[in-house]
């Protein structure tokens, strides 16, 4: 019996066209292997993987492609060795790299029949979305927060992309509560992880995305200090190899620090004091006990374990950064040191620090364990989730490669004792969305003869019909009615490369909605225009806002004079009831498409209790308020 006779007998015809499909799998951790071990086994005929990470001994325990083996080595060429003895006839092509690669550009999308995201990147996530909107090729979304998970149908102009939703920020803290005021364990590691550690293994110049550096009257202070204090570690830092160089900086962030925000009387006024520590008295409590205390990362270590930890990796990896500059070629950067969650070096310096820290602010210690997982972000991974994930994955590919969008849809996992699943038909595009409601071209341009002037003239104005009042961005601002500095620059000098997104904003009274520019660098002949005109191509108008027309009252079935109102089962009705999505990223949203099913709303749930003659009319109005009569 051949591999795929299985997945034949259950696909029938449709196997063929799964066995001709070109797919692309970005991401090969928990969700990707089984992910890449589903579609091997289905036959999917030619799978290429992207991954830019190398395999760490804590992805062993769901991560099932991988083994003790394999540490250290790239997670998309163990992927690709591991799944292709699952299936030999299927074409595996391994890429390790980062997704954002130039390579990896619009054309190179277009080659796919569906792309599939397994990422846990909320950066790369939104690029691979864009980049499949501008190659209109369906993505397969999904993601997993330990019990829950989620798959998202993405089809351009057809249903919502992953912007159309609000996403959470990671957070961040302000300067002067890291700096300053800490008053939870999480600030202390930030501190540890984001500032003790770059400035002493790292660069100064580095800005830390859980610090937020805003200027406002409470932080420009702290900045300012902040500043002083790394030029202070600036010139300890280059007494690495002195052998008191722990003694001195322990004295500089456990003593001379403190005791600076303990002279700030104004700051203790509500809050209990700081209480400085003193490395002689510290480090002679500490005589007796060994750097073994590292194994022990379950416990939350005392004062003195603390210490033999923070001096232990100090010197570590200050053995490290000097063993590193020895083999430093001339003209390379300096050698640096960031913090891993599974650097063992760099894991017992940031919990050792963080926790000495929290003792100087009377604030409770964390195990290493603990600091682990708060320093590295790490969210809890079930293998089961991601596995049940994966499958969904698969399952709504079918619908996509069959055409039949309208059957796909949003899944919901989720650890609930009523359902595990939960889905809804995809959403429509969101109108007022910056990445996929927006109008798209395509436009070559020899990059080092084009200018900016050429684009706005040529192309905007005389081949779109533009007017005096746009405005165009890449990642920064190029040109507007007020900012022409950049006319005669060519598209090279401004950063255009291989591949370019512009964005162009019409600010005329009656504005077109954005449009999305991609600029392709070709080698136009000479003597020729340096760009191209799209033709045949119109930019529609944003739609005018509309009155909102007054929402219709939802009855029991009984009319305000008493009159039947005859709604047949199943008829589909708006419906502002929320639900929440179970993936750790979304918000609540409006439920769409709520359906009646000859049942009376309550002032509780609408469509719980079977309806009666007698019953009274419930009203929702459009404050969302609910009137009995």
């Amino acid at each position: 019996m051949g591999r795929a006779t299985n997945a034949r007998k259950s696909l029938g015809t449709f196997h063929r066209k799964i066995n001709e499909s070109r797919v692309l799998m970005v991401g090969a951790g928990g969700i990707g292997c089984e992910l890449l071990k589903n579609l091997v086994l289905t036959g999917f005929g030619e799978i290429h993987i992207v991954d830019m990470d190398t395999i760490d001994l804590s992805n062993l325990n769901r991560q099932f492609l991988f083994g003790m083996q394999h540490i250290k080595k790239s997670k998309a060429m163990v992927a690709k060795e591991t799944a292709g003895k699952f299936n030999p006839d299927v074409k595996l092509e391994a890429h390790h790299a980062n997704i954002k690669d130039p390579e990896f550009n619009v054309k190179w999308f277009e080659g796919f029949n569906v792309v599939f995201n397994a990422l846990d990147n909320l950066e790369a996530r939104r690029h691979v979305n864009k980049m499949c909107l501008s190659a209109d090729v369906p993505l397969i979304e999904s993601g997993t927060t330990g019990f829950d998970g989620q798959v998202q149908v993405i089809k351009q102009g057809k249903t919502e992309c992953y912007d159309c939703t609000h996403k959470a920020t990671p957070k961040s803290f302000p300067v002067c509560t890291i700096r300053s005021t800490p008053s939870q364990p999480v600030h202390c590691i930030v501190w540890a992880k984001s500032y003790l550690l770059v400035e002493i293994f790292g660069t100064s110049e580095e800005s830390s995305p859980d610090v937020d550096p805003t200027e406002d009257s409470e932080n420009s202070r702290e900045i300012a200090n902040l500043k002083r204090e790394a030029e202070e570690l600036k010139n300890i830092r280059e007494k690495m190899d002195s052998p008191d160089f722990a003694a001195t900086v322990f004295n500089k962030v456990f003593k001379d620090d403190i005791n600076r925000l303990r002279s700030m009387d104004e700051m203790w006024k509500s809050r209990k004091q700081p209480e400085a520590l003193d490395h002689q008295i510290v480090s002679d409590e500490a005589k007796d006990i060994g750097a073994k205390v590292s194994k022990n990362d379950q416990k939350i270590w005392s004062l003195a374990e603390n210490y033999v930890m923070f001096e232990d990796s100090l010197h570590r990896l200050a053995e490290r950064v000097l063993g590193m500059k020895k083999n430093q070629v001339e003209g390379e950067a300096a050698p640096i040191i960031t913090f891993d969650k599974d650097d063992e070096d760099t894991l017992d310096f940031v919990a050792a620090s963080a926790n000495l820290r929290s003792l100087v602010f009377g604030i409770n210690a964390k195990s290493k364990f603990d600091i682990k997982q708060m320093a590295g972000n790490i969210i809890p991974a079930i293998a089961t989730t991601n596995a049940i994930t994966a499958g969904l994955c698969v399952l709504q590919a079918f619908k996509v490669l069959r055409g039949d969008l309208s059957s796909a849809r949003t899944v919901f996992l989720s650890r609930s004792a009523d359902r595990a699943f939960s889905t809804e038909k995809p959403s429509p595009p969101n109108p007022t969305c910056g990445v996929c409601s927006v109008a798209r071209t395509t436009i070559e341009a020899d990059i080092e003869r084009a200018t900016l002037g050429n684009l706005v003239d040529n192309v905007l104005r005389d081949g779109l019909g533009y007017g005096e009042e746009i405005t165009i961005m890449t990642s920064q601002l190029l040109y507007d009615c007020d900012f022409d500095d950049n006319v005669d620059r060519t598209l090279k000098e401004l950063g255009f490369s291989e591949e370019t997104f512009v964005t162009v904003v019409d600010d005329e009274d009656e504005p077109r909605i954005n449009l999305v520019v991609l600029v392709t660098n070709s080698q136009l002949p000479e003597g020729s225009t340096p760009i191209t005109i799209p033709t045949h191509f119109e930019i529609p108008k944003k739609p005018s806002a509309k009155p909102e027309t007054p929402k219709p009252l939802l009855l029991n079935g009984n009319g305000a004079n008493g009159s039947a109102i005859k709604r047949p089962i199943g008829e589909v009705v708006g419906s502002d009831e929320l639900e929440y999505q179970p993936n750790g990223r979304d918000t609540k949203k409006p439920r769409r498409g709520a359906v009646v099913e000859n049942r009376v709303p309550s002032a509780k749930k609408l469509g719980k209790m079977p309806a009666t003659e007698l019953d009274d009319i419930v009203v929702i109005d459009d404050d969302g308020t609910i009137t009995i009569d």
